[in-house]
């Protein structure tokens, strides 16, 4: 499965959590499931696997992977000493595309991996194609020199808001990574437990 490109807002109804400002927008007029009975129609009951399905792709979603890719960062973090979830969603939110998002650089992680693959990016001063290059503690994510008066970064660095493990340059259009957080200071709508169930039967 490819990554996902079709209709945000649609996907965002369903999901029930806006996935791009224009679908944050469009949901504060119509927050109710798509289709013609979305406001009156009663959910069916969802079955544990059902459950555990709906979550996974919430979080694959949330991160613009598709599932090949989120299979192998499952299985990094059942390898890895911790929490297996706590684990799976640092390693996506250690992303380069991710990182770009958070930090206000893109005003959707769509965007962002759009930016990143065009190459307006720099990690420790080398310049990086790849979104899903992992970012390391203490990295330095900056715009690069020669799109640095792009409109679209000076519009979206203006209205951003980083969470506390990044610091960012507005003047400079930079970001460093400062701490590997721990998944409460992660702003992603998912119970990730279901996800590791999912991929643990």
């Amino acid at each position: 499965m490819s990554n996902y490109t079709g209709a945000k807002v649609r996907l965002s109804r369903k999901l029930g959590f806006a996935l791009t400002p224009k679908a944050s927008k469009y949901m504060e007029r119509k927050p109710n499931p798509p289709g013609q009975h979305g406001a009156s129609k009663r959910r069916a009951k969802i079955s544990d696997f059902g459950k555990q399905l709906l979550e996974k792709q919430k979080l694959r979603l949330q991160y613009n992977v598709h599932e090949r890719q989120l299979r192998r960062y499952v299985d990094r973090a059942q390898r890895a000493l911790g929490n297996t979830g706590d684990i799976l969603v640092q390693l996506l939110e250690s992303r380069l595309d991710a990182l770009v998002f958070r930090a206000g650089l893109a005003r959707s992680l769509y965007a962002a991996r759009q930016y990143v693959t065009h190459g307006h990016f720099e990690v420790n001063g080398k310049r990086v194609t790849i979104p899903s290059y992992q970012v390391r503690v203490n990295d330095v994510i900056a715009v690069r020199e020669s799109s640095k008066k792009l409109t679209m970064f000076q519009d979206a660095v203006r209205q951003s808001g980083a969470p506390a493990y990044l610091e960012v340059s507005k003047s400079n259009l930079s970001v460093k990574f400062l701490y590997l957080p721990p998944r409460e200071e992660i702003p992603v709508i998912c119970e990730v437990p279901l996800v590791v169930e999912y991929y643990s039967r």
